[in-house]
Protein backbone atom coordinates (compact mmCIF):
# COMPACT_ATOMS: atom_id res chain seq x y z
CA UNK A 1 0.00 0.00 0.00
CA UNK A 2 1.32 3.48 -0.83
CA UNK A 3 2.13 5.90 1.96
CA UNK A 4 -0.60 8.54 2.33
CA UNK A 5 0.18 12.24 2.65
CA UNK A 6 -2.35 14.84 3.78
CA UNK A 7 -1.70 18.36 2.44
CA UNK A 8 -3.28 21.22 4.41
CA UNK A 9 -2.46 24.17 2.14
CA UNK A 10 -5.10 26.73 1.14
CA UNK A 11 -3.31 27.87 -2.03
CA UNK A 12 -4.91 25.34 -4.35
CA UNK A 13 -2.27 25.66 -7.06
CA UNK A 14 0.55 24.94 -4.60
CA UNK A 15 -1.33 22.08 -2.96
CA UNK A 16 -2.18 20.39 -6.25
CA UNK A 17 1.35 20.88 -7.60
CA UNK A 18 2.81 19.25 -4.48
CA UNK A 19 0.29 16.41 -4.66
CA UNK A 20 1.06 15.85 -8.35
CA UNK A 21 4.81 15.67 -7.78
CA UNK A 22 4.57 13.38 -4.75
CA UNK A 23 2.19 11.08 -6.63
CA UNK A 24 4.93 10.55 -9.22
CA UNK A 25 7.03 9.09 -6.39
CA UNK A 26 4.36 6.53 -5.56
CA UNK A 27 2.66 8.38 -2.70
CA UNK A 28 -1.08 8.77 -2.31
CA UNK A 29 -2.08 12.36 -1.58
CA UNK A 30 -5.18 14.17 -0.36
CA UNK A 31 -5.52 17.94 -0.42
CA UNK A 32 -7.51 19.54 2.40
CA UNK A 33 -10.90 20.98 1.43
CA UNK A 34 -12.63 21.53 4.78
CA UNK A 35 -10.40 24.00 6.58
CA UNK A 36 -12.81 24.34 9.47
CA UNK A 37 -12.26 20.66 10.31
CA UNK A 38 -8.69 19.66 9.45
CA UNK A 39 -8.63 17.11 12.26
CA UNK A 40 -11.82 15.51 10.96
CA UNK A 41 -10.35 15.11 7.49
CA UNK A 42 -7.09 13.86 9.03
CA UNK A 43 -8.87 11.16 11.05
CA UNK A 44 -10.92 10.10 8.03
CA UNK A 45 -7.89 9.85 5.72
CA UNK A 46 -5.41 8.35 8.25
CA UNK A 47 -2.24 9.61 6.52
CA UNK A 48 1.33 8.61 7.34
CA UNK A 49 2.56 12.22 6.99
CA UNK A 50 1.06 15.73 7.07
CA UNK A 51 2.20 18.82 5.16
CA UNK A 52 0.79 21.82 7.00
CA UNK A 53 0.77 25.53 6.15
CA UNK A 54 0.75 28.10 8.97
CA UNK A 55 -1.68 30.62 7.47
CA UNK A 56 -4.98 28.79 6.94
CA UNK A 57 -8.66 29.83 6.99
CA UNK A 58 -10.50 29.58 10.30
CA UNK A 59 -7.55 28.41 12.45
CA UNK A 60 -3.82 28.55 11.79
CA UNK A 61 -1.50 25.60 11.33
CA UNK A 62 -0.21 25.82 14.90
CA UNK A 63 -3.71 25.14 16.19
CA UNK A 64 -4.17 22.13 13.93
CA UNK A 65 -0.71 20.78 14.69
CA UNK A 66 -1.50 20.93 18.40
CA UNK A 67 -4.86 19.23 17.85
CA UNK A 68 -3.35 16.47 15.72
CA UNK A 69 -0.68 15.89 18.36
CA UNK A 70 -3.44 15.14 20.90
CA UNK A 71 -4.44 12.07 18.90
CA UNK A 72 -1.45 11.09 16.77
CA UNK A 73 2.35 11.07 16.48
CA UNK A 74 2.18 11.21 12.68
CA UNK A 75 5.14 13.11 11.14
CA UNK A 76 4.28 16.75 10.40
CA UNK A 77 6.19 19.11 8.12
CA UNK A 78 5.30 22.79 8.10
CA UNK A 79 5.48 24.55 4.72
CA UNK A 80 5.22 28.31 5.04
CA UNK A 81 6.52 31.67 3.84
CA UNK A 82 6.52 32.77 7.49
CA UNK A 83 9.98 31.30 7.96
CA UNK A 84 11.51 33.60 10.56
CA UNK A 85 13.12 32.02 13.60
CA UNK A 86 10.11 32.67 15.84
CA UNK A 87 7.74 30.76 13.56
CA UNK A 88 10.18 27.89 13.14
CA UNK A 89 10.61 27.62 16.93
CA UNK A 90 6.84 27.76 17.45
CA UNK A 91 6.29 25.05 14.84
CA UNK A 92 8.77 22.73 16.55
CA UNK A 93 7.34 23.49 19.98
CA UNK A 94 3.86 22.65 18.73
CA UNK A 95 5.10 19.23 17.66
CA UNK A 96 6.28 19.65 14.06
CA UNK A 97 9.09 17.41 12.83
CA UNK A 98 10.44 19.74 10.13
CA UNK A 99 9.92 23.15 8.53
CA UNK A 100 10.33 24.12 4.86
CA UNK A 101 10.22 27.77 3.80
CA UNK A 102 8.25 28.91 0.77
CA UNK A 103 9.08 29.18 -2.03
CA UNK A 104 10.63 25.72 -1.88
CA UNK A 105 12.25 23.39 -4.37
CA UNK A 106 10.05 20.34 -4.95
CA UNK A 107 13.09 18.08 -4.97
CA UNK A 108 14.02 19.28 -1.48
CA UNK A 109 10.47 18.72 -0.20
CA UNK A 110 10.39 15.21 -1.68
CA UNK A 111 13.74 14.35 -0.12
CA UNK A 112 12.59 15.61 3.30
CA UNK A 113 9.33 13.66 3.05
CA UNK A 114 11.21 10.46 2.19
CA UNK A 115 13.78 11.00 4.95
CA UNK A 116 11.09 11.58 7.57
CA UNK A 117 9.14 8.52 6.43
CA UNK A 118 12.33 6.43 6.65
CA UNK A 119 12.93 7.58 10.23
CA UNK A 120 9.30 7.05 11.22
CA UNK A 121 8.29 3.87 9.40
CA UNK A 122 11.43 2.28 7.92
CA UNK A 123 10.12 3.48 4.59
CA UNK A 124 12.06 2.27 1.55
CA UNK A 125 11.34 4.30 -1.56
CA UNK A 126 10.94 2.66 -4.94
CA UNK A 127 13.32 3.52 -7.78
CA UNK A 128 10.70 5.40 -9.75
CA UNK A 129 13.04 7.77 -11.60
CA UNK A 130 14.11 5.86 -14.70
CA UNK A 131 15.68 6.60 -18.07
CA UNK A 132 17.31 4.35 -20.70
CA UNK A 133 17.18 1.42 -18.28
CA UNK A 134 18.83 3.35 -15.42
CA UNK A 135 16.98 3.46 -12.08
CA UNK A 136 17.84 6.02 -9.42
CA UNK A 137 17.40 4.50 -5.98
CA UNK A 138 16.49 7.23 -3.53
CA UNK A 139 16.85 5.17 -0.38
CA UNK A 140 20.63 4.72 -0.68
CA UNK A 141 21.58 7.35 -3.30
CA UNK A 142 22.67 4.78 -5.84
CA UNK A 143 21.96 4.05 -9.50
CA UNK A 144 21.37 0.64 -11.12
CA UNK A 145 21.72 -0.33 -14.77
CA UNK A 146 21.64 -3.90 -16.12
CA UNK A 147 22.09 -5.25 -12.60
CA UNK A 148 25.15 -3.10 -11.97
CA UNK A 149 25.09 -0.68 -9.08
CA UNK A 150 27.10 2.50 -8.71
CA UNK A 151 27.31 4.51 -5.52
CA UNK A 152 26.89 8.24 -5.99
CA UNK A 153 28.23 11.10 -3.93
CA UNK A 154 25.69 13.50 -2.44
CA UNK A 155 26.37 16.01 -5.22
CA UNK A 156 26.21 13.40 -8.00
CA UNK A 157 22.92 12.10 -6.63
CA UNK A 158 21.41 15.59 -6.48
CA UNK A 159 22.49 16.34 -10.04
CA UNK A 160 21.07 13.08 -11.41
CA UNK A 161 17.87 13.44 -9.35
CA UNK A 162 17.32 16.97 -10.68
CA UNK A 163 17.93 15.96 -14.30
CA UNK A 164 15.71 12.88 -14.13
CA UNK A 165 13.01 14.87 -12.35
CA UNK A 166 12.95 17.19 -15.40
CA UNK A 167 13.53 14.46 -17.99
CA UNK A 168 13.37 15.82 -21.52
CA UNK A 169 13.83 19.40 -20.37
CA UNK A 170 17.03 21.42 -20.10
CA UNK A 171 17.98 22.26 -16.51
CA UNK A 172 20.02 25.43 -16.09
CA UNK A 173 23.43 25.43 -14.44
CA UNK A 174 22.03 27.95 -11.96
CA UNK A 175 19.30 25.55 -10.80
CA UNK A 176 21.81 22.71 -10.45
CA UNK A 177 24.13 24.89 -8.40
CA UNK A 178 21.24 25.92 -6.17
CA UNK A 179 20.46 22.25 -5.61
CA UNK A 180 24.09 21.52 -4.73
CA UNK A 181 24.22 24.47 -2.34
CA UNK A 182 21.90 22.44 -0.12
CA UNK A 183 24.94 20.37 0.78
CA UNK A 184 27.72 21.54 3.10
CA UNK A 185 30.20 21.95 0.26
CA UNK A 186 31.11 25.16 -1.52
CA UNK A 187 29.64 25.24 -5.00
CA UNK A 188 30.70 27.46 -7.87
CA UNK A 189 30.60 27.05 -11.63
CA UNK A 190 33.79 24.97 -11.68
CA UNK A 191 32.53 22.72 -8.85
CA UNK A 192 29.43 21.92 -10.88
CA UNK A 193 31.51 21.10 -13.98
CA UNK A 194 33.76 18.77 -11.96
CA UNK A 195 30.75 16.94 -10.50
CA UNK A 196 29.02 16.65 -13.89
CA UNK A 197 32.19 15.18 -15.43
CA UNK A 198 32.64 12.65 -12.59
CA UNK A 199 29.01 11.59 -12.88
CA UNK A 200 29.37 11.19 -16.65
CA UNK A 201 32.41 8.95 -16.21
CA UNK A 202 30.47 6.71 -13.84
CA UNK A 203 27.56 6.50 -16.27
CA UNK A 204 29.91 5.86 -19.20
CA UNK A 205 31.44 2.97 -17.25
CA UNK A 206 27.95 1.43 -16.99
CA UNK A 207 27.56 1.66 -20.76
CA UNK A 208 25.42 4.79 -20.69
CA UNK A 209 27.42 7.05 -22.97
CA UNK A 210 25.90 10.49 -23.67
CA UNK A 211 23.34 9.95 -20.91
CA UNK A 212 23.70 13.57 -19.81
CA UNK A 213 23.56 15.98 -22.73
CA UNK A 214 24.69 19.59 -22.91
CA UNK A 215 22.98 22.63 -24.33
CA UNK A 216 25.84 25.10 -24.43
CA UNK A 217 25.22 28.32 -22.57
CA UNK A 218 21.98 26.95 -21.08
CA UNK A 219 22.44 23.75 -19.07
CA UNK A 220 22.05 19.98 -19.13
CA UNK A 221 19.36 17.38 -19.74
CA UNK A 222 18.58 13.71 -20.02
CA UNK A 223 16.21 12.51 -22.72
CA UNK A 224 17.02 15.28 -25.19
CA UNK A 225 18.54 14.84 -28.62
CA UNK A 226 21.62 16.96 -27.96
CA UNK A 227 24.94 15.14 -28.12
CA UNK A 228 27.70 16.40 -25.86
CA UNK A 229 31.20 16.80 -27.30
Amino acid sequence: MPYKIYIAEDDRSIAESVASDLTKWGFECRVATKFSDIVGEFEEYEPQLVLLDIMLPFYNGYHWCEEIRKISNVPIIFISSASDNLNIVMAVNMGADDFIAKPFDMGVLTAKVQALLRRSYNYVGSPVLNHRGLSLKTEDSSAIFNGQKIDLTKNEYRILFTLLESKGKTVSREKLMQRLWETDSFVDDNTLTVNINRLRRKLDALGLENFITTKHGVGYSVGADIIRP
